[in-house]
């Protein structure tokens, strides 16, 4: 059957290729229209309780939109996996929905009618068909011809799918534009320097016209346990691109937004790992919910070819003024909590780890510095599509060496071993190092700390969290603050996954943010 109306699935007959009744399926398409448009008004408006079934959306949508404040500094980001149709399975693994073009153009033009309606400030599309000259061109006409700036790129290897990043030029300006490769899987990201067309009060006096950078970026589906350290690399070679652009143009500070399709969840390395660096997810600001357990499964955004509903796509906010650790120094907790869980996948732990890493003889009960580097390599070794790759270099092994050495005597006593590897939370100032798969149900394990940021009650404050107006005059910096976020279609806002969604295998996210006046905070010290 084709779809119908915003991706959904219609009930009608397909009589052949690219024919359907559309007079049987106009009451469904327009009803889920109105519920999208209603959700829409809803956003700007800064309600929460979007979604249900209680005929209020149709009436929120009739209202007329001069009632809206038109004055409004608001900026919205949308970020969406539109499922390229060399990926799209059509009845069976072997049949692809780029087979079919009729398919493929309708199902990318509802997307496109979908992102014109929601008219979003920057538009982030992940798994584009750029192969495709015809989809593309598609994509640039209808969203050229309402003000957009567009950047496209191709995966690396000639892989047929990329990112595609949308500006509108009534609300930034691109200020420069930069895209670089990732490590392994053939994976990139896009950089943009972006700067508000609006001006913004910064004090009684005057007005700033706000700088942002935003990236754009898919990263691997953590096909096994062991490419987890490739996905982190992947987004430590991001925030590394990060500060060296900030070094090189010497920027003074400025927000930072990361868009995309992270392919890992709540309960994941990545996620643990931009927690530390300050990030704050925008979607979980906007509806209250924290890094425990229990807010673990409250949305969802994807069902994978595995059938696993989770939460992967990501719409990151860090400002400025966030106290962070060094990027070093998380990356290095990060391997560790790493290493811990490989240890753990392989049955050894306590004494049984710490003989793993033992093979000098002439050092008995330490590790010395081959014997790590052995069992790290071994550790850290992945496998992607026959080939292999060295989860880490020589150097990173030194350093890490050099961390868990924390007497500095070139050798790793049982005591220090333990340390290394030791769960640490917000109180120590460090995030637990437990690990949880990236799509995983596995609860967390009594005993075992959740992964709160040290920087969380800070982020609830100048995130916007406590709901108190944060436009501030005469402070520091601009930033921003998280005023809606939402899911399309509404169900998975609750964690279901209605099974007559058909526009993609994601759901769209959009998140809108006011500009903030931010007072500065110390620096991060290591």
């Amino acid at each position: 059957m084709l779809e119908e109306g915003l991706g959904f699935k219609s009930n009608t007959v397909v009589v052949g290729m690219g024919t359907f009744d559309k007079n049987s399926a106009f009451g469904e398409k327009k009803q889920l229209l109105n519920m999208h448009r209603a959700q829409q008004r809803r956003l700007t408006r800064g309600i929460h309780g979007i979604g249900g079934n209680d005929g209020n959306a149709a009436a929120v949508f009739l209202e007329d939109d001069e009632n809206m404040n038109s004055c409004d500094s608001s900026v919205s980001f949308t970020t969406f996996n539109i499922l390229a149709p060399i990926y799209k399975r059509i009845d069976s693994e072997s049949c692809r929905e780029s087979e079919f073009r009729d398919y493929w153009r309708k199902r990318n033009q509802e997307i496109l009618d979908m992102l014109l309606e929601k008219r979003s400030s920057i538009i982030c599309l992940q798994e584009l068909w750029v192969g495709n000259q015809e989809l593309v061109e598609m994509y640039e006409r209808n969203l050229g011809n309402h003000g957009y700036e567009m950047y496209k790129l191709g995966r690396t290897n000639n892989r047929e799918d990329g990112l595609f990043t949308a500006v509108r030029n009534d609300h930034f300006r691109v200020v420069r534009y930069r895209e670089w490769p990732l490590d392994c899987g053939d994976r990139v990201a896009q950089l943009l320097h972006l700067q508000s067309v609006i001006p913004f009060p910064q004090s009684k006096t005057g007005i700033i016209l706000q700088e942002t950078l935003l990236v754009n970026t898919h990263l691997m589906f953590p096909h096994a346990s062991d490419v987890c350290l490739v996905r982190l690399r992947q987004v430590y070679k991001i925030l590394e691109y990060l500060e060296t652009y900030k070094k090189d143009y010497k920027l003074p500070s400025v927000p930072i937004i990361l868009c995309g399709d992270w392919n890992g969840s709540k309960r994941g390395h990545v996620y643990k790992f931009l927690r530390s660096q300050g990030f704050v997810s925008s979607y979980d600001t906007a509806h209250h919910y924290t890094d425990s357990d229990a807010d673990a499964h409250k949305w969802v955004s994807h069902r994978n070819h595995r059938g696993n509903i989770c939460g992967v796509d990501f719409i990151w906010l860090l400002n400025p003024n966030n106290l962070s650790k060094p990027l070093k120094t998380s990356w290095n907790e990060a391997v560790f909590g790493f290493i811990k869980s490989r240890l753990n996948e392989a049955g050894l732990k306590d004494r049984d780890a710490f003989c793993f890493f033992k093979s000098d003889k002439c050092h008995d009960g330490c590790v010395t510095f081959p014997g790590f580097k052995g069992a790290l390599q071994q550790l850290t070794r992945s496998y992607f599509k026959g080939k292999c790759f060295d989860g880490l270099n020589s150097k990173e092994i030194e350093d890490l060496f050099g961390v868990a050495d924390t007497d500095g005597n070139e050798i790793i006593d049982y005591e220090e071993f333990q340390r290394m590897l030791l769960p640490q939370t917000a109180t120590t100032g460090k995030w637990s190092l437990s690990h949880y798969p990236e799509n995983s149900d596995q609860k967390v394990p009594s005993g075992e700390p959740n992964c709160i940021s040290p920087t969380l009650e800070l982020n609830d404050i100048f995130a916007g969290k406590s709901g108190a107006p944060l436009m501030l005059f005469g402070l520091d910096t601009m930033g921003f603050q998280v005023k809606n976020a939402f899911l399309f279609p509404p169900e998975v806002e609750r964690g279901m996954w209605p099974e007559n969604y058909l526009l993609s295998d994601h759901a769209p996210l959009t998140v809108v943010f006011d500009p903030v006046g931010l007072p500065m905070t110390h620096e991060a010290v290591c």
